[in-house]
């Protein structure tokens, strides 16, 4: 009996594990994970174990593939906490927009998304950064005497900082990174 197949099947496994490791993008890693789950399905099916097949068909390629694209889909979320006369839909401030526009094309390269949330005062806005609640916070510096609205956007995150540092081109934006433990540690 030829048993090439079986070893071309084999094959796939190693080949599919090293695509998955270096993949970029979290959604095509998810689809190669669903793929190697189904290539570990199949060999176990082959080599005659057709319960762990359905075990693997069944947890280790649908159920961890679900919960996998819930963690993904939750976690590359970037949270900018901004005032609430200065969410997007009340804002006809064109600077601003052009501040979020820009923000959104610099992490839709990351493959995170931006959602911005609106908050009453400062006071609430810069509690909800030390809780965690927000990412970073972007709020118009006062008293200015510029023709052009600067904002100052305070970010808790050092490689969120470091990415809108690198990559963002409005020059009407001050840049801060708050670390959030020595805050915390100054509270004590």
């Amino acid at each position: 009996m030829n048993d090439t197949y079986l070893y071309l099947i084999i094959a796939l496994l190693p080949l599919t594990a090293g695509m998955l490791v270096t993949q970029v993008n979290p959604y095509h890693a998810l689809v190669i994970r669903g793929v190697l789950g189904a290539v570990a399905a199949m060999v176990d099916a082959v080599l005659g174990a057709a319960d762990v097949a359905l075990t693997e068909a069944l947890m280790g390629t649908m159920l961890s593939i679900t919960l996998y694209a819930v963690a993904v889909r939750s976690s590359l979320v970037m949270r900018l906490g901004v005032i609430e006369k200065q969410s997007i839909e009340k804002n006809q401030d064109s600077n601003f927009q052009e501040l979020i526009n820009n923000l959104r094309s610099i992490f839709s390269k990351h493959y995170m998304r931006l959602e911005v949330v609106p908050y009453s005062n400062n006071q609430c806005l810069q509690k909800a950064l030390m809780e965690k609640e927000v990412h970073a916070t972007c709020v118009p510096l006062l008293g200015n005497n510029q023709i052009q609205e600067t904002y100052q956007t305070d970010i808790r995150v050092q490689r969120i900082y470091n990415i809108i540092e690198s990559e963002l081109s409005s020059p009407n934006t001050i840049l801060n990174y708050v670390n959030v433990l020595d805050s915390e540690e100054k509270h004590l």
